[in-house]
């Protein structure tokens, strides 16, 4: 597993672990200049609905990227490696296991439903985050073998 997963999976975590509630001005470090980040608002100030969207994207992009490293791995022609996630998935199924490229392409397809926003929709829940955290790690980590 490269860093940018480890990243993107560990993001994904802060966003589930958050609880919602504004830090507390003592825990909160000041800057020794102020940055454009500092002005920035804290993750605490997100609601559920955005952190839950956050996280299936930062779960995605974790999922694409470990695809992506297979496929580069295997020598997948460029084409493929720089063309559409669905091309990409079609693909796996040659340089993977059929069970586990059928999970990757039903995990990265419920995380596109996930990420989009529709007014008419419920967004997902932390529950179904969860769910999906457990599923990518487990196929990042069947991918990197």
């Amino acid at each position: 597993m490269n860093a940018t997963i480890r990243q993107l999976l560990d993001t994904a975590d802060l966003l589930l672990a958050d609880t919602g509630e504004p830090a507390t001005p003592a825990a909160t470090p000041v800057p020794a200049r102020p940055t454009a980040l500092a002005a920035a608002p804290a993750a605490s100030t997100a609601t559920t609905a955005s952190r839950c969207r956050g996280a299936a994207f930062a779960l995605r992009a974790a999922l694409e990227s470990a695809v992506a490293d297979r496929l580069a791995a295997h020598r997948a022609p460029r084409a493929i490696q720089e063309g559409t996630q669905r091309a990409a998935f079609l693909w796996l199924r040659g340089c993977a296991e059929a069970g586990t490229a059928r999970r990757a392409k039903a995990a990265w397809s419920q995380l596109c439903l996930g990420c989009h926003y529709h007014q008419y929709e419920i967004g997902p829940t932390e529950d179904q985050l969860r769910a999906w955290r457990t599923e990518v790690a487990a196929i990042v980590a069947l991918l990197a073998h």
